[in-house]
């Protein structure tokens, strides 16, 4: 699959998941219904909640994780040398010029958010901003201006709201099975079990898919990225002092941990496959391996 075929995908992806996760979250709805005897309407409002749930993270999920994040935007008078290295890559990937962020943290670290290229931010910490040399930051920018390019932003933004919203109506359900009546008549015995059953494993299953999805957005990334700059050692250099490096972050949150170009909290290799499945990112070796291997 070649680069262009990979966005085209990764647009149709996009609506894909937000129709299946309207569908599956209606579905939890009505089974939680039936098991607490509620009317059958519920599912029906569940599938506006869902739809009203979708395109409110379409639109406004960049602008939660700026809030979130502290981050603010600045000119090319604040920080010469990071504007003017985001402005060259946009020329370089076709892409229009997004805004730049800045979050005052020793932490080095970068992200990209927003809906599509046109409506795109590239954030970076202060700590990153000191520690990489110019072939380093190239490479960082590339790879966020990748997950621009490839609609990574959009499709994992509406991903991580949906996957909250699972999980809010399964701890909904769970929290209302100990306030109810038990000798409720209407109450289905197999709903009942069947619900439970999902309560407990539909937030999990739908938070795997989630870092499922982010890991191989961020190997794409990394491959976009060094094709960006035609020189993979930049980011591969990049990779290595992030590795070593043991700044706590100050504003990060495991909310916005899979948007960052490496997992702010994970100091940790990864030790076997269980382990990984629950990691945002890809493990640092792997990734610096593989560019190095380009």
């Amino acid at each position: 699959m070649n680069i262009y075929s990979a966005i085209s995908s990764n647009k149709n992806k996009t609506w894909l998941i937000m129709f299946l996760f309207v569908v599956f979250i209606t579905t939890l709805v009505y089974v939680f219904s039936k098991a607490m005897g509620f009317s059958l309407g519920l599912a029906g409002i569940a599938l506006v909640i869902a739809g009203i749930t979708s395109i409110g993270s379409y639109y406004y999920s960049d602008k939660l994780v700026l809030a979130t994040t502290g981050a603010k935007e600045i000119k090319k008078s604040d920080y010469p040398k990071y504007y003017r290295t985001v402005e060259n890559m946009c020329i370089a990937a076709g892409l229009s010029m997004p805004k730049v962020y800045i979050v005052e943290d020793a932490s080095p670290n970068a992200f990209a958010t927003g809906r599509d290229p046109k409506h795109a931010v590239v954030c970076a910490t202060t700590g990153l901003l000191a520690m990489m040399d110019d072939a380093e930051l190239e490479g960082v920018i590339a790879h966020e201006l990748s997950h621009i390019k490839n609609y990574d932003i959009r499709l994992m933004g509406v991903v991580v709201v949906l996957v909250g919203f699972i999980a809010i109506i399964s701890d909904l359900f769970i929290r209302a099975t100990f306030y109810s009546n038990s000798d409720d008549n209407k109450a289905s015995s197999i709903f009942l079990i069947l619900a439970i059953v999902f309560a407990i494993l539909s937030p999990i299953a739908a938070t795997l898919i989630q870092l499922a999805v982010s890991r191989k957005r961020e190997y794409l990334a990394d491959a976009s990225g060094a094709l960006l700059t035609r020189y993979p050692e930049g980011l591969a250099s990049a990779l290595e002092k992030l590795a070593h490096d043991k700044t706590p972050p100050r504003v990060a949150s495991n909310a916005t941990a899979h948007l960052y170009i490496e997992n702010p909290f994970d100091n940790k290799k990864v030790k076997n496959f269980f382990t990984g499945l629950f990691n945002t990112h890809p493990p640092l070796e792997e990734r610096i391996k593989i560019l190095r291997q380009m």
